[in-house]
């Protein structure tokens, strides 16, 4: 006989949690050889634990912490079955105004309504997997005002919310397996915050699609095709399709770095991947993302997020030797 908790839903990882006002991303690479991904596969079953200790030193300080993996990565780790839809970042673009691939096997995204419990979360993460990763880019955001971007204008309005976002990031029953998983699309823009404020407040509306103070979307009739706010949403079959944006600022002033760390989460990578062909490419081909003459695409990565009980269950299964 099967019981009601052989049949209920897997719980997800942290996804869809409130938004909170520091994160650090963490993108790192396997290092070769079976005690390295040993390791990995053990650390799997750790990290929830890991975070409740560390949240239990601050009860209200939301801390919470997604972790991913690559195509490759999960081949090296996991072995078959792999989840449908995962395969390597796919580039986009022309030389220039490209949305480019880089190194990266496993993700982790730890957000928190103070920086010191993620960088506490994210030095004992790293720790247990010395020896096993190399980490390739480190990036820590903050929100900014009002949730604002770097370049003034509110970001993640169209998020989808309660039951819509468990619907537009949780998948379902289209792969079983892999039930209440998600994809994950990270990219790390970098502003020319120089040329963006030398444009009038009206000639950067028109570039993202909104107003820049009361953040409401321009009209059809005025709002140009090229626009950030055009270009980015997908419509299928009638219906808009939307995805989970948890985007955040950072920046050295004195280096005169000023970023975005794009995140998006969806039950698929094809709205994601529509998104950035329509910004990169053109919607039609050459019609791409004004916003591009100002930012620059320098990472991307495509990872699977496992459900949090997958993820547990993942610390015991070996992929089959060839």
């Amino acid at each position: 006989m099967t019981s009601s908790m052989d049949t209920q839903t897997p719980e997800p990882q942290a996804i869809c949690n409130p938004i909170t006002s520091s994160a650090i991303f963490i993108v790192a690479t396997l290092l070769p050889g079976s005690d390295a991904a040993s390791q990995v596969r053990g650390w799997c079953g750790d990290i929830a634990a890991l975070t409740r200790s560390v949240g239990k030193r601050v009860p209200n300080g939301n801390l919470s912490c997604v972790c991913g993996f690559s195509a490759s990565a999960w081949d090296a780790l996991f072995g078959s079955p792999r989840p449908a839809s995962l395969h390597p970042f796919r580039e986009f673009g022309v030389e220039g105004r490209r949305a480019v691939a880089t190194p990266g096997d496993i993700l982790l995204h730890i957000r928190a309504d103070q920086m010191d419990l993620c960088f506490e979360l994210a030095t004992q993460l790293c720790s247990a997997l010395n020896g096993a990763i190399t980490v390739v880019d480190e990036v820590q955001g903050f929100r900014y005002f009002d949730m604002r971007s770097i370049i003034g204008f509110v970001d993640g309005t169209e998020n989808p919310v309660g039951r819509k976002a468990d619907h537009f990031t949780l998948i379902g029953n289209e792969d079983p397996a892999f039930e209440s998983g998600s994809y994950v699309l990270v990219q790390k823009y970098l502003h020319k915050m120089e040329a963006w404020n030398a444009l009038s407040v009206e000639a950067q509306e028109k570039v993202i699609g909104r107003t820049k103070l009361a953040d409401i979307e321009l009209g059809e009739e005025v709002k140009p095709s090229n626009s950030h706010s055009a270009l980015t949403t997908i419509t299928k079959d009638g219906q808009e399709q939307k995805i989970l944006r948890d985007n955040m600022p950072f920046g050295r002033p004195g280096a005169g770095e000023f970023g975005t760390y794009f995140i998006g989460y969806a039950r698929s990578p094809e709205p994601i991947e529509q998104m950035l062909e329509n910004m990169f490419v053109g919607n039609p081909v050459g019609n791409y993302d004004r916003l591009l003459d100002f930012s620059t695409a320098v990472t991307g990565g495509l990872f699977f997020v496992p459900s949090a009980d997958l993820l547990e269950e993942l610390a015991e299964r070996e992929p089959e030797q060839a």
